[in-house]
Formats: structure tokens, C-alpha cells, sequence
């Protein structure tokens, strides 16, 4: 007699080693809360670190039964709901987030859309720099804060209205052939392929595709670069350029990017002893009143 086997479908093809990552995950984020983390009351004494399964349970709106066969690896294949529920209940951070869904074999919800709404704690990190410039942009590259001493570097920018980098980089200072060599180079194509690095990682956001679509029309520089499909984003590198007033400048500047928004936090960080510490020790001393 012969006994056909069905393929198991759904969860069940989920291999062993998934399941059991995503129950060790289930776990270990259980064990990193304490009841007050999440609302909950401290209560007496715990004999082991982190929530009860039940606590979890309750803080994501399902039954205790099934949240247990989840940590030890069995039963039905949890939903989209049950997983947005569960990361809310463990407050998962947005790479763990994406991590459980991807474990439960769902793809993770989209990001939240680009931000311009500043954290006060950026604006605080901002004024607790006296002698680094620093400055923050949005996922479009306008310029949202600064401090005092990035003033000094922004100038020109920041004496207009218009406040984004790449329309000052590609109308005043970029002109025709100019993009493909010289000083001003390599730090803008490397703008461009960060634009387009944001430009994917936030598909359908008018913003971006206003400004993009703007560039291509008005200015042949962006447009060639643009057509090189360069995407690369940005992290750190070393800068040099001249301003007037200051004289030649040489720092690396660090791009810190904050959570959840598109926001890039930009210091400007100049070398101990060298001539550009000294210019910015020297504006951050005038600028105390």
C-alpha cells in the first residue's frame, strides 16, 4: 500500500531553525524587560529576570496558551497583526521589529515616512557641541538645525530662504563640467548617490520626488550624475574647502542618522592641534557671550 505525503504548507514549511530562532528571540527580548519598562507594576520579588510569558501575553492582546507554544516553537503561524502586537508588547526597536517579521517568514511593515519634526534631544546634542559644527538635514537635504558654529561653515546657505543643500550646491556653487572633477567632486557625487539611496528607501514621498524631478529640469549637473544610477549612503569622509573669512578649512565629517525619521545629524570634526581645530576653538571662544 502506498502512503502519499503531503508537503506541509503555511508555517510548517518554516524550517526547525527559524522556529527556533524566533522563539529564543521571543525569549531573550522577554528577559530584558523589567514591569516598569512597559507600565506594569513591580510587584514582589521575581525569581528570574525579565516579564512573565503571561505579562507579555496580556500587553499583546493574545491568549497565554498560544504565546507559550510560540516560545517553545510550536503552533499556527503567527499573523501580521499578532506580530505588530507582540513587537509593541516587547518594544522592539525597528531592526528587531523587522527581525521578527522576517523570522515569522512575513515581510516588515514600510518605515515610517521621512520627518521634519526635530527630536529636542537632537536639539539638546546639538547645543552641548560648542566647538563642533553640527547641523541636521532631512531625507530631502534641508537643513533643519544647526549650532552656532556650523553657522559659521552654512553662511551662505543659510543666509536665503532657501535652506536645502542641493538646490544651493547645484544653483550657486556646481555649474556645468564642474561636477566631474575638481575639489567639489567627489563630495557631490557623493550627495547624489545618498539622494538616491533615500530616494529608494522612501518609494511614493512627494517631497523626494518633487525635489528630484526639479533637479533633473534645472540643472544638466544633477541630471548626468543622477543618470549614473550612484547609490551609496552617506557615513563619513574628509572635507576641504575654503571659505571666505576662515581661509582653508580640513575636517572629517560624521553622519549620525536618527531613527524612524530620515534625519542625518552632520559633525564636523577637525583634527587636535591642527589649523581647522584651531579656526573653530577660535569662532567658538567669539561666539560666548
Amino acid at each position: 500500500m502506498l502512503v502519499q505525503v503531503v508537503p506541509p504548507t503555511g508555517w510548517q514549511t518554516c524550517r526547525v531553525t527559524q522556529r527556533a530562532d524566533l522563539a529564543a528571540f521571543l525569549r531573550a527580548r522577554r528577559a530584558r524587560l523589567e514591569p516598569g519598562d512597559v507600565g506594569l507594576p513591580d510587584g514582589a520579588r521575581r525569581r528570574t529576570p525579565g516579564l512573565r510569558r503571561q505579562e507579555v501575553a496580556q500587553l499583546a492582546g493574545i491568549s497565554i496558551d498560544y504565546y507559550i507554544r510560540l516560545e517553545q516553537g510550536r503552533g499556527s503561524a503567527p499573523s501580521r497583526q499578532i506580530l505588530a502586537a507582540l513587537a509593541r508588547a516587547l518594544v522592539l526597536t525597528r531592526d528587531e521589529r523587522d527581525y521578527l517579521f522576517r523570522t515569522a517568514g512575513i515581510n516588515p511593515p514600510k518605515a515610517a515616512a521621512p520627518s521634519r519634526e526635530l527630536a529636542p534631544a537632537i536639539r539638546y546634542l546639538l547645543d552641548g557641541m560648542p566647538h563642533v559644527p553640527a547641523y541636521v538635514v532631512d531625507a530631502r537635504y534641508d537643513i533643519l538645525a544647526w549650532n552656532r558654529l556650523a553657522g559659521h561653515l552654512l553662511d551662505s546657505l543659510l543666509r536665503g530662504d532657501e535652506r536645502n543643500m542641493l538646490r544651493w550646491l547645484f544653483g550657486n556653487v556646481i555649474v556645468d563640467g564642474e561636477w566631474s572633477s575638481g575639489t567639489a567632486a567627489a563630495f557631490t557625487r557623493d550627495t547624489v548617490a545618498d539622494l538616491r539611496a533615500s530616494y529608494a528607501q522612501n518609494p511614493g514621498d512627494p517631497g523626494l520626488a518633487a525635489l528630484v524631478t526639479e533637479l533633473l529640469g534645472t540643472s544638466p549637473a544633477f541630471a548626468a550624475l543622477w543618470a549614473d544610477h550612484d547609490v551609496a549612503v552617506r557615513r563619513s569622509a574628509t572635507k576641504r574647502v575654503s571659505l571666505p573669512g576662515l581661509g582653508p578649512l580640513e575636517y572629517e565629517y560624521q553622519v549620525l542618522h536618527v531613527p524612524e525619521t530620515g534625519q542625518r545629524l552632520i559633525t564636523c570634526c577637525a583634527a587636535p592641534g591642527s589649523p581647522t581645530h584651531e579656526v573653530f576653538r577660535r569662532l567658538a571662544t567669539a561666539d560666548l557671550p
